[in-house]
């Protein structure tokens, strides 16, 4: 365990704002957005509903001031590998959207960066929970 440093808290809050503004989005405007961007319909659908279950567990974690190690540990590389994946998907091909879907996965993609980064930093900045 681990007693979250306030970076690591805010930036884990953050996180679960913004997921959860982009899981609304996503699920409940699959419909318009998949014409809007020329993105698969089910994949926006799906990485909403996805979103929903990531947003309230990062919640939680940031509401947190001691925290496992391992759980901070794998949204960080969760984050890390959503923006790898994100790139991944555009240039594989599995996907042809537009301009402005282009530049919406891009933008989705650093922000999930910059969350990893700074939770990151907050978690160096942690520290261990005195056992009693």
């Amino acid at each position: 365990m681990i007693h979250s440093s306030l970076l690591l808290r805010r930036a884990l809050q953050a996180d679960a704002l913004i997921s959860s503004a982009m899981a609304l989005l996503l699920t409940f405007g699959a419909g318009p957005l998949a014409s809007l961007l020329a993105l698969p319909h089910g994949l926006l659908l799906e990485t909403g509903l996805f979103l929903i279950l990531y947003a309230a567990l990062v919640g939680w974690l940031g509401s947190r001031t001691a925290l496992p190690r391992p759980l901070v540990l794998l949204v960080i590389i969760g984050n890390a590998l959503w923006t790898l994946g994100s790139i991944a998907l555009l240039i594989s091909g599995a996907v042809a959207p537009n301009g402005l879907g282009i530049s919406f996965v891009v933008m989705q993609a650093i922000a999930v960066g910059v969350f990893a980064e700074l939770q990151f930093m907050g978690l160096r900045r942690s520290g261990q929970v005195a056992m009693a």
